[in-house]
């Protein structure tokens, strides 16, 4: 399909509807990208309760390491299909609709873990969890596109997707006090009651003057395409790059647990240390490439920042090397932290290679990557915690990156994909 192009490269259709829009002024203005925030918070916690009760759920159901990895493999497996699927949903539908029917999925799928016993309960579960919270980062990411103006973008994206790292910290502390009281079923139940919040709040907050009214385009929704070689310069870097953060998230309490002896109490009290890195990350690199590749005419400026990226991840291959649960948590801090840069140029890449109306497809298409490599790894992963191979994993986790790089390396060569007179989409 052939649009009309002005000077800047923005489709002729994106102008017209900036133009139309008339968004909240002053601090109105980041409400929006605030409610998305938490609905992205929302998200982690009911991801990550199972990981931070992960001690105490095997031990009540019996359940291997291996098996409790399946389980976050059919999350990530559902996650990685869900993503694209509601990034087209969302840019076609529009916000208000599509987040409440996804928030509603996946709330019913995180409280519906409080009466599951076993593999089989907790692997359907986590799917469809999984699939309903593939909208979450599409949703945030073109929540900024729309409340914003283009100045301050990239800090609403920042702010929408914090609330997974802000998530992924409180839960461990949140979730373990609510368990060691009341059992870890109940803790699923506590999930339930904060989507159920969570939507009234958003049916009275997206729609004008905070969301614009959508327009809802007549055409067939566009999905991804796979033989596009945009999807896969996206891909790379954000999929294999980012992988630090769900190995942290999911297999730290497991490895903290089994290798340096902590107890689900202890684990509760330093679990949040290595999320904090994550949530700190989102906003360093968010200025970082604000700063450095906000104007992108080439793959000169992505390019030199995941060289670096690439060799800040190498120190965490160490971890195994010390029993230093400071040194420990520190290097775990700084692996999601680098991570985060990874996730943050890869979305900044997106968006300048894809046009505007596609804005959620692009994060679909990122945490999809994601979630396809974890499904691959984190069965191999559990495995290895299974036969206390902990040195296998770290190492791992710190090279993919560098193989992330080399591919986006060779993708991205292509100049046809920078170049702004470009109308052909």
């Amino acid at each position: 399909m052939t649009r009309t192009v002005e000077s800047r490269g923005q489709p002729a259709d994106s102008i017209g509807l900036r133009a139309s829009r008339q968004p909240a002024k002053g601090f109105r203005m980041w409400t929006a990208p605030a409610t998305i925030m938490l609905a992205t918070l929302l998200s982690y916690i009911d991801r990550n309760t199972l990981a931070a009760l992960s001690v105490m759920i095997l031990a009540d159901t019996n359940m291997s390491a291996e098996s409790y990895s399946w389980t976050i493999s059919a999350f990530s497996i559902a996650y990685m299909i869900g993503n694209p699927l509601w990034g087209s949903v969302l840019d076609h539908v529009g916000l208000r609709a599509g987040m409440l029917v996804a928030v509603t999925l996946w709330t019913a799928a995180s409280t519906a873990h409080a009466w599951v016993a076993g593999f089989v309960g907790f692997a359907v579960a986590r799917a469809v969890l999984g699939f309903g919270e593939g909208a979450a980062f599409p949703g945030a990411l073109r929540t900024a596109a729309e409340s914003l103006p283009e100045d301050r973008q990239s800090r609403g994206m920042a702010l929408g997707y914090s609330g997974a790292s802000l998530g992924a910290i409180i839960t461990p502390p949140l979730m373990n006090r609510v368990a060691l009281a009341y059992g870890w079923r109940t803790a699923f139940l506590v999930t339930g009651l904060f989507g159920a919040v969570w939507l009234l709040v958003w049916a009275m907050v997206a729609r004008p003057p905070f969301l614009p009214k959508h327009a809802r385009r007549s055409g067939k929704i566009v999905w991804p395409n796979l033989a596009d070689r945009r999807c896969w310069v996206i891909a790379s870097s954000f999929g294999l790059g980012a992988v630090a953060l769900g190995i942290v998230g999911y297999l730290t309490p497991l490895y903290l647990n089994r290798a340096l002896g902590l107890t689900q109490a202890q684990l509760g009290d330093v679990l949040w240390i290595p999320l904090v890195g994550w949530e700190a990350g989102y906003f360093f690199w968010g200025w970082m490439a604000d700063r450095y590749a906000a104007d992108m005419p080439d793959r000169e400026r992505p390019k030199r920042l995941f060289i670096v990226l690439t060799l800040l991840a190498l120190p965490v291959g160490l971890i195994t090397q010390t029993d230093s649960l400071a040194l420990t948590l520190m290097l775990l801090f700084w692996a999601t932290f680098v991570a985060d840069g990874f996730v943050v140029t890869s979305l900044r890449v997106g968006t300048r290679i894809y046009p505007r109306e596609q804005t959620a497809m692009v994060a679909g298409i990122g945490s999809a990557s994601w979630s396809a490599v974890q499904a691959v790894v984190l069965p191999l992963y559990g495995r290895w915690v299974d036969q206390a191979w902990f040195t296998g994993i770290f190492v791992t986790m710190s090279l993919l990156p560098l193989a992330g790089t080399g591919l986006w390396l060779l993708l991205s060569r292509d100049l046809a994909l920078w170049r702004r007179e470009q109308v052909m989409r």
